[in-house]
């Protein structure tokens, strides 16, 4: 094939594949269109849940940089167009254990494929919302309006987390992202479930709930901030780190939150004790995380109606727990680091389940599903919970 040619091809199959995809992502609205409106706010927890999780599988195996351009992948639509490229950055960089393989490059743009179709799905809530009031429901458009720009903000993380060739920070603030959208979901889920009613559970309880999610939060946050620095390893042993409770540790070095992958602050190579600082901060403040869910899990247990929800909770922590010892004794394996970056997502989603739980916000009647048939045909309005 001459040089003319194979440019043509590669051109229109270009083409071709970027139609296929603007039609599977039509047909991702429509279907969001044709949904109940309870199935749809469960189907998107349940993809960003998965999003998140997935997020974590592309830190793990390095796959960040596998496409190292947004939104394509070396321009191109999908890494098959572009082996060319992606093999030269084998070549270049001495083999698949760099940055650039064609494992990685497919990891990390189906990660988008994916963020995409949850993008598409948030538009279809947010429409549907905005059609509804226009047609005289009764719906707040506050939290769907939030999704979409939250959402959007979370696809900007993503393209600054690949040309910014991936800052600690922006890959860390990408995961928070993720895990804020993934809560912002499970409340508007929430709000449209009938089982989920209201529990006077007092204020002691709504307090202790407040303090374990934003305790789990800010432990999140110190997890990815040691995931992004490739400081998962700096402490071996435990409980110790490096046979000591008092490790060699670099805490303002560690904690310079802007900086480059690899490097101090002020541009020099970062040091093993600024990696134990972070490792051990990351320990550490699970305890507190620990402490303060089980404290909410307490306060919890007293209340028969909300006692299943605390089980779950203390199971989530407690495998959360057994998670992060067996990372630290076993060497880091894969499937365990993900699994504990999926159970914070979980346990963060049970406790927003709390809050909820114990919040005037839940009510005792169902929903209506009016909002279901509000794109395929227009009919009499039907009385709508306030959302």
């Amino acid at each position: 094939m001459s040089v003319a040619s194979n440019a043509i091809w590669q051109f229109s199959l270009h083409w071709v594949q970027a139609l296929v995809w603007v039609l599977v992502l039509a047909g991702v609205f429509w279907m969001g269109l044709k949904m109940r409106w309870s199935k749809l706010t469960a189907v998107l927890v349940f993809l960003t849940l998965d999003l998140v999780m997935f997020g974590s599988y592309v830190r793990l195996t390095d796959s960040g940089l596998g496409c190292p351009d947004w939104p394509g992948c070396y321009a191109k639509f999908t890494p098959l167009q572009a082996h060319e490229q992606i093999a030269q950055a084998v070549e270049e960089q001495g083999g698949t254990q760099g940055y650039v393989s064609p494992f990685k490059a497919w990891v990390e743009m189906i990660h988008r494929y994916a963020g995409s179709i949850i993008g598409t799905l948030i538009m279809v809530l947010l429409a549907r919302a905005i059609w509804a009031k226009k047609h005289g429901e009764d719906i707040k458009l506050g939290l769907p309006i939030v999704l979409f720009f939250w959402v959007v903000l979370q696809g900007l993380f993503g393209k600054w987390t690949v040309t910014m060739q991936l800052i600690p920070l922006i890959v860390t603030l990408h995961l928070m992202g993720g895990v804020i959208l993934l809560a912002l979901l499970a409340w508007f889920w929430m709000r449209n479930r009938a089982d989920l009613v209201s529990v006077n559970a007092g204020a002691l309880t709504r307090a202790l709930l407040w303090i374990a999610m934003i305790a789990v939060g800010i432990q999140i946050f110190l997890g990815g901030w040691t995931s992004t620095n490739y400081a998962a390893l700096a402490c071996s042993g435990f409980p110790t780190c490096n046979g000591s409770f008092d490790p060699n540790a670099n805490w303002a070095q560690g904690f310079t939150l802007w900086r480059h992958l690899g490097l101090t602050g002020d541009g020099q190579p970062i040091t093993e004790a600024a990696l134990v600082a972070i490792q051990w901060g990351h320990r550490l403040f699970a305890i507190v995380a620990t402490a303060a869910v089980f404290a909410a899990v307490a306060a919890l247990w007293r209340f028969t109606a909300l006692r299943r929800l605390a089980m779950w909770i203390a199971i989530a922590v407690v495998l959360q727990v057994v998670f992060g010892i067996v990372l630290v004794t076993e060497g880091h394996p894969l499937i365990v680091a993900v699994a504990h970056n999926g159970g914070s997502a979980v346990l963060m989603l049970l406790l927003v389940m709390g809050i909820y739980r114990v919040s005037a916000t839940a009510r005792q009647q169902a929903p209506s599903e009016s909002l279901g048939s509000a794109f395929v045909k227009v009919t009499p309005p039907h009385p709508l919970p306030k959302h």
